[in-house]
C-alpha cells in the first residue's frame, strides 16, 4: 500500500526555519519524484517545489532561494527545509507521489507568525 505521511510541522516566528518530512513507504522511492504542496486557509493547493529521481530540484518563485528539497532514499524519506519564513507561508503542507494517480499525506501545519 503506497502512503505519504508529513510531519515537522509547527508554530514559527518571522524569518525563523523549520524541516518537514514526509515519509514514504509501499513503493521504491528511488525512482520517483515527490513535490511537496501547501494549502492556505481559503487558497487552492500550490505547488512548493520538487525533486526528481535524480535529485533535480524545481522551486516555486516564491519560495526559491528559501526552501530546499532534499532526499534520502535509504530512508525512503524526502525533507523540506524551510528558511527565513515569511507568514504567508502558512499553510498545511503536503508530499506528493504522481504515479497514475495522486498520493497525499494528511499534511502537516505550518504557521508562521507576524
Amino acid at each position: 500500500q503506497v502512503q505519504v505521511v508529513e510531519s515537522g510541522g509547527g508554530l514559527v516566528q518571522h524569518g525563523g526555519s523549520l524541516t518537514l518530512s514526509c515519509v514514504t513507504s509501499g513503493f521504491t522511492l528511488d525512482y520517483h519524484t515527490i513535490g511537496w504542496f501547501r494549502q492556505a486557509p481559503g487558497k487552492e493547493r500550490e505547488g512548493v517545489g520538487c525533486i526528481s529521481s535524480s535529485g533535480y530540484t524545481n522551486y516555486a518563485d516564491s519560495v526559491k532561494g528559501r526552501f530546499t528539497i532534499s532526499r534520502d532514499n535509504a530512508k525512503k524519506m524526502v525533507f523540506l527545509q524551510m528558511n527565513s519564513l515569511k507568514p504567508e507561508d502558512t499553510a498545511i503542507y503536503y508530499c506528493n507521489l504522481h504515479v497514475f494517480v495522486d498520493y497525499w499525506g494528511q499534511g502537516t501545519q505550518v504557521t508562521v507568525s507576524s
